[in-house]
Parts: C-alpha cells; sequence; structure tokens
C-alpha cells in the first residue's frame, strides 16, 4: 500500500535478464507482468520441443519411445534342459518371459523389485532375481526353474522334504525357497544350519515358516 506509483512500474528482474541475455531488439524494459509470463511460456514450449517430447510434426524425423516399433534381440538359452530360441524386447525380465513365453509359472513374481526372493532361479549354477535380469542377460546361458526339480513324476528330495516338513503356509515362496536350496546343495551337500540360513537369507516367507524350511533343507541334504 505504501509504494510509490514509479516502483510497480519498474521492470521485473527476469525482463532484464531476459533481454540482457537474448539482446531483442526493441523488448519493452517495462514488461507487464502477463507479457513476461507469456514470454517465459514461449521459453518453455521451446525447451520442450528441443527434447523432443512434443508431437512429432509432419516430415520431422521421429525416434519411437519404448514400446512403439521396439527392436528386438535373439535370445538363445536352455531352460530346465531345453534349448530356445526367443525373439525378445530388450527391455524385458526373465521372469517375464520365462512365465509368458515358456509357460513356466512356478517362477513368481511377488515385490518385482529384487527383495522377496520368489523369482528366483539358478543361471549357470548360481541363484538370481528373475524380476531384475534382463532376458536378454541369459543369452547363452542356462537356467533352472522350479519346475526343473523334479523328474517326471518323480518329486526331487528338496521338495519331498518341503512336504514332510510343513515347510510353507500360502506357498508363494516356495518355489524361490526350492531353488535357493537347490544351488546350496548342489555347492555343499553338508550344510550346517547357520549355512543354510545364509544361503536363503536372500529370500524371505511372509508366513514365517522358517524354521520348517531349515528342517527341510537338512533333511534334504540327508537323502541326497
Amino acid at each position: 500500500m505504501g509504494k510509490n506509483i514509479k516502483d510497480t512500474l519498474r521492470p521485473h528482474p527476469a525482463a532484464l535478464s531476459i533481454k540482457k541475455r537474448l539482446g531483442t531488439k526493441g523488448l519493452s524494459v517495462r514488461l507487464s507482468r502477463r507479457g513476461f509470463l507469456k514470454s517465459l511460456s514461449g521459453a518453455v514450449v521451446t525447451a520442450v520441443a528441443s527434447t523432443g517430447l512434443l508431437p512429432r510434426q509432419r516430415g520431422e524425423a521421429y525416434v519411437s519411445p519404448v514400446g512403439e516399433g521396439l527392436r528386438t534381440r535373439t535370445v538363445r538359452i536352455k531352460v530346465n534342459g531345453v534349448p530356445y530360441r526367443l525373439e525378445v524386447e530388450p527391455r524385458r525380465t526373465l521372469a517375464d518371459v520365462l512365465r509368458k513365453d515358456l509357460g513356466l509359472t512356478g517362477t513368481k513374481i511377488s515385490c518385482d523389485r529384487a527383495e522377496c526372493g520368489a523369482c528366483t532361479v539358478i543361471m549357470n549354477g548360481k541363484t538370481i532375481y528373475a524380476c531384475t535380469a534382463l532376458a536378454a542377460r541369459a543369452n547363452g546361458k542356462e537356467v533352472t526353474t522350479v519346475e526343473g526339480l523334479a523328474d517326471g513324476n518323480k518329486l526331487h528330495p528338496i521338495q519331498e522334504s518341503f512336504i514332510e516338513f510343513d515347510a510353507f503356509q500360502c506357498g508363494f515362496c516356495t518355489s524361490g525357497f526350492l531353488v535357493s536350496s537347490k544351488a546350496l546343495l548342489d555347492k555343499n551337500p553338508r550344510p550346517t544350519r547357520d549355512e543354510i540360513k545364509l544361503a536363503l537369507s536372500g529370500n524371505l516367507c511372509r508366513c514365517a515358516a522358517y524354521n520348517h524350511i531349515f528342517a527341510a533343507v537338512e533333511a534334504a541334504a540327508k537323502k541326497l
């Protein structure tokens, strides 16, 4: 209320900055608020256009976004002893390809961010989280999923032990625990309880059936 009328007519600092940087002839120093916002909007549009975010115009070169006209990559992979040749988009995960392309739905997707271990598979002897591993990463590799544990109708000793010791409740995490247990016993046929805990530390059981799971792995080790 106490401002002099001349103060309200002083140029906006941003207006002076625009004039100084652009050197635009004829730019009114007494740029109104509305005029300044219009100039600012024009600058924003120009900046956005330079990033390619605006709709393409006729005749312009256009880089397609992910999912639109994306090229595929050939992936040769052996899953549970069966060789496959797949054409997959580079952005797809191994879990997605296993479930949707090969129908191996035993590989569960739960957290989808490499935390719970439900999607665990064995790739070239090492356990990995399939939900965050790109399918292209598995090119030329051998992968074992929970479906590869049983021999036809004959269950693997680890699977039998999980049933005997009631090592599951809801069962959603079970396939990941089975695969991790298989990887452990392949490397260490006689693990201690502490070694079992360490090997399965990347798998979470929301139902907290850990003691049953550890006992089942110990029993499976004796069977093997």
